[in-house]
């Protein structure tokens, strides 16, 4: 497969072989959600965004897995010095609580755990943070830095989230939650969440704004928070989790007074500010961490996906003294998914994915802006993490499915959102290819 040439075939989606491969699946999974019948044949060629489903069909895929692939199908960079890693049993070690080395001295041979920790303090140092705690997955990420946080805020009880808000699918983070009903209904909680309005008014100012955070020239959080009218003290809340750019909620971008505003109100109240990154960091939308484009200044970063393990990322005085406030989960352990976040990192720097990112993500919403087409109420995004807005709901579903069938996977998100997720080595080429698939979808669903 010629990554310059390629272009995606599909003949019948989903073919006899994905149908036969789902009901397979099914018969012992149990029931979650499964965007397409898309099989991937992890035998066929694939290259950059293109990949070969088991009947053959030839796809561009713009999901990355959820961002969870952000180098896209068999990048080089990747794949070579993973075929000169001499594979043993276990490829996972018992986490925290063993070390593990290729033999060679710390900071030479195959990079593993230690060394993905080491470049991950790198990449937050202007954070002053210098200290990590891997783990499995975002979940498991925001688990943790939900723990140190209350730890380190010595009994304070509150916490607060975001309207939109989607931090994961365990009890934790359930409880964070403030999307789709269906993520938290009938389980346990957290009972001390207090939840405030995301601001993504473009129009928004520090006196007024849409979603109605500001009003009157100061914002409801403000107003909760005052020592004097308000009805939380601010010294009893442990932390304000949120993602810098939501994901699931429907790929909202805040608006820069409602950053200022977190920013300063964390800062004043001396407030710990947790940033969920699991979709929007590690280079996705032209900076290494989404935080970066705002005022605020985390104290607590959470990142997964494209890391591709979990890592709660702070400084060492946020961090339980106790060794066994946190302690052995497989992440750390993960012998193969840390030399790839290892190599993931490597890869972003060396070949300036980050710039990459902002030329390619400015393109896709410059084509889709001048074709302007019908339904489309916005086109917006970072980097290449990207969002078409529909007028309706079913537009968007069925646009989707128009997409797949010439070839093309996306996602959606929040209610009318498709959001757009290229690998961030994603070419001209590929981004103009995938523009004329999506706008040849969109034309047919109207």
């Amino acid at each position: 497969m010629d990554r310059d040439t390629v272009t995606p075939q599909v003949s019948e989606f989903p073919g006899e072989r994905a149908t036969e491969w789902v009901e397979h699946h099914h018969q012992s999974a149990a029931p979650s959600t499964y965007v397409y019948e898309f099989v991937w044949d992890r035998t066929a060629p694939a290259t950059g965004p293109f990949c070969t489903d088991v009947d053959g069909n030839v796809l561009m895929d713009f999901t990355s897995h959820v961002a969870a692939a952000p180098l896209g199908y068999n990048n080089p960079l990747i794949t070579e010095p993973l075929s000169e890693f001499d594979l043993v049993d276990p490829l996972k070690i018992a986490g925290q609580d063993f070390y593990v080395s290729d033999g060679n001295a710390p900071g030479e041979g195959a990079p593993g755990p230690a060394d993905l920790m080491e470049r991950l303090t790198d990449a937050t140092s202007h954070y002053d943070m210098d200290t990590v705690f891997l783990s499995n997955s975002g979940a498991e990420a925001v688990e943790n830095a939900i723990k140190i946080s209350y730890d380190d805020a010595g009994g304070a009880k509150y916490a607060i989230t975001f309207d939109g808000a989607f931090h994961g699918r365990t009890l934790g983070a359930l409880s964070l939650n403030r999307s789709k009903s269906v993520y938290r209904r009938e389980f346990p909680e957290i009972s001390t969440v207090h939840d405030m309005p995301y601001c993504d008014d473009s129009g928004c100012t520090a006196e007024t704004c849409s979603c109605g955070f500001f009003a009157g020239g100061t914002s409801r959080l403000r107003q909760k928070l005052d020592p004097k009218r308000g009805h939380i003290d601010p010294d009893s809340v442990a932390y304000l989790i949120m993602e810098p750019i939501q994901g699931e909620g429907g790929y909202r971008f805040p608006s820069d007074p409602f950053m200022d505003e977190i920013a300063a109100v964390a800062e004043e109240h001396d407030i710990t500010l947790v940033a969920d990154e699991i979709q929007s960091g590690v280079g996705r939308t032209g900076e290494m961490w989404g935080s970066d484009h705002y005022a605020i200044e985390p104290d607590v970063i959470a990142s997964a996906k494209g890391l591709r393990v979990g890592a709660t990322i702070s400084r060492s005085d946020v961090f339980p003294e106790e060794a066994g406030r946190i302690s052995s989960t497989w992440g750390a352990g993960d012998i193969v998914a840390s030399l790839q976040g290892a190599l993931t990192l490597d890869a972003i720097e060396s070949e300036g994915l980050m710039e990459n990112a902002t030329v390619r993500g400015r393109q896709f919403r410059e084509t889709m802006a001048d074709a302007d087409p019908e339904g489309v109420v916005d086109v917006r995004g970072l980097g290449l993490m990207l969002a078409v807005e529909f007028d309706t709901t079913e537009r968007r579903d069925e646009v989707i499915e128009r997409a797949v069938s010439h070839g093309l996977l996306t996602l959606a998100c929040g209610t009318k959102v498709l959001r757009i997720l290229p690998p961030m080595d994603v070419t001209e080429r590929e981004i103009e290819l995938g523009c004329d698939l999506l706008t040849t979808a969109i034309a047919e669903a109207a």
